[in-house]
């Protein structure tokens, strides 16, 4: 081991004002300057580590130096002030009563928390403020208990354009299992080749499990293209308890070979519900 010393630039973050989602500030320019005066303040402090790690770190140390810091956070904030776009997931969550005692955590209550954010606030953050004027906002939910109308109705006058889109058809879950780079049926075939197994996937095998992920669908909850990991973990769970004794073999996963291992699970209603 070895003594170095290192950088550790101090951090203030979310203690000092934190990201606090309705604040608006007049002087953006003092806050900014009071930010990378923060930023500047720099603690040295030794540490003993193996040779190997204290060229890592110096490296990155000395490779910091080069940059700029105050140049790329500026670059930054103005890219998402000019350029960033958020997408809210699962939006039909929040539709929910509002709560009339104490502070109001309901889904409206958040729902109004966001309405400040949609039509352009200032935000504080660790790199400074950050205008949302401009950002784009998309929100996304399957409102299968609900729909659009039960938000409250100025966070849908946020949202002026809506887009219906149709369920997953047997097709679309075909190409899901094989076109992605990190589709299942290839992080399957490099999972089960690490224990010498090769695994080898059918056009028949990839719609027949297609199939059955759409067939469970319709008689229990529609959980879209969530269903093919379940199908495809139940479909392999024996050759993957069994690997390590099958070192060396070729498993063709063909419609047949999809049958015998799920046809249990398809005629037997009240156990195929619980595989979500």
């Amino acid at each position: 081991l070895i003594e170095i010393e290192v950088g550790s630039d101090v951090e203030f973050g979310d203690g000092i004002g934190g990201p606090r989602l309705e604040l608006d500030v007049d002087d953006d320019g003092l806050v900014d300057e009071f930010y990378r005066n923060l930023r500047s303040q720099n603690v040295q402090r030794k540490r003993r580590v193996p040779v190997r790690e204290a060229r890592r770190i110096l490296t990155r140390d000395e490779a910091n130096k080069l940059l700029d810091f105050d140049e790329l956070v500026d670059r930054a904030v103005t890219n998402v002030e000019e350029n960033a776009v958020v997408f809210i997931d699962e939006i039909d969550k929040l539709c929910g009563p509002k709560v009339d005692i104490g502070r109001d955590i309901s889904g409206e209550g958040v729902q109004r928390d966001l309405l400040p954010l949609l039509e352009g606030t200032t935000v504080m953050t660790r790199y400074g403020p950050v205008k949302t004027d401009h950002i784009l906002f998309l929100a996304a939910g399957t409102f299968s208990q609900n729909k659009p109308s039960d938000l409250i109705p100025e966070l849908q006058g946020r949202f002026p354009l809506e887009v219906e889109f149709n369920s997953l058809k047997q097709e679309d879950l075909e190409r899901i299992l094989v076109e992605p780079r990190n589709s299942l049926t290839k992080q399957y075939q490099a999972l089960l080749a690490t224990e010498g197994v090769d695994l080898v996937f059918t056009e028949d095998g990839v719609r027949e499990v297609a199939r059955l992920a759409l067939l469970m669908n319709e008689r229990a909850e529609n959980i879209g293209a969530r269903r093919l990991f379940t199908v495809m973990e139940r479909l392999l769970e024996n050759l993957n308890f069994t690997a390590s004794e099958r070192r060396g073999e070729k498993v063709v996963v063909d419609a047949d070979y999809v049958g015998r291992e799920l046809d249990g699970l398809i005629k037997d209603e009240n156990l195929s519900r619980y595989i979500l």
